[in-house]
């Protein structure tokens, strides 16, 4: 018997293998520069004010979610890669998710901004060093976190609210 998915965690929780090599790095920085495109492509079509579970959030919640949360990841990195660990402040993503923008804005307008952050936090990316990798933050709920352990977690935080807008489709029938 198969064992019944978590709505919550469509690709599992984050887990981070702190044994990284330059061939995992390269793979999620791709996964991240495509990301932008998954999720436009997930999104055709969408309806936008279904939620992906009950209790959850609508698909252009999700959306906008993500552009918030990808532009603070952008600017973590910077931060990490210019101050020593820098303490990075904390938002709380539940009460963003209420505001008027995230329940109106088109979610062309997250989709646009998504694609500009990714393609300069990529080009970051790119231009890292190992030992760039290792330069680390400090969250304030996380504790201290490297730059190898926040790429692991935003590629993964890009395939689980893909798969949010994706089980959501499939359970729809869009």
């Amino acid at each position: 018997m198969m064992p019944i998915m978590d709505p919550r965690f469509p690709t599992g929780k984050f887990t981070f293998d702190p044994n990284i090599t330059a061939a995992q790095r390269r793979e999620r920085i791709a996964a991240i520069g495509s990301f932008p495109g998954e999720l436009k492509a997930a999104m055709a079509g969408a309806h936008l004010d279904k939620t992906y579970r009950d209790g959850g959030w609508t698909a252009r919640q999700v959306v906008h979610h993500v552009a918030d949360s990808h532009m603070n990841a952008f600017i973590r990195f910077r931060l990490a890669l210019t101050e020593d660990k820098p303490t990075i402040k904390p938002y709380d993503e539940a009460a963003w998710a209420k505001l008027e923008d995230s329940k109106s804005t088109p979610v062309a307008t997250s989709l646009a901004l998504l694609d500009a952050v990714h393609d300069r936090w990529v080009r970051i990316l790119r231009a890292m060093s190992a030992s760039d990798f290792s330069r680390t933050l400090m969250h304030p709920e996380n504790g201290v976190m490297n730059l190898d352990q926040m790429l692991a977690l935003y590629e993964w935080h890009s395939r689980h609210h893909v798969a949010h807008v994706t089980n959501l489709r499939q359970r729809s029938g869009w």
